[in-house]
């Protein structure tokens, strides 16, 4: 019977010390995936920016539009209170 219950035991804390590594691991693969994903965008970011006045009056362009202070800066600020 005293064997019996040392073998419980030693099972509860092998289930208790499996689930508190899984714990674990699901909290730092959360955080390691944080700053990976951090890091990742403000690469993509570097590399193609935000759309700029620049662009915006080439694409007025394109389009066959006049491009005036007045249309881009509205456009500017569409975009910036979409954000």
């Amino acid at each position: 019977m005293e064997l019996f219950n040392i073998i419980n035991i030693t099972i509860l804390s092998n289930i208790w010390g499996n689930v508190l590594w899984a714990v674990l691991g699901i909290i730092g693969g959360g955080i390691a995936g944080f700053f990976l994903a951090r890091w990742y965008f403000k690469k993509e970011l570097e590399k193609n920016p935000p759309i700029n006045e620049k662009q915006i009056r080439a694409m007025l362009m394109q389009m066959g539009q006049q491009p005036s202070e007045k249309k881009i800066r509205q456009i500017m600020k569409a975009m910036e209170q979409n954000r």
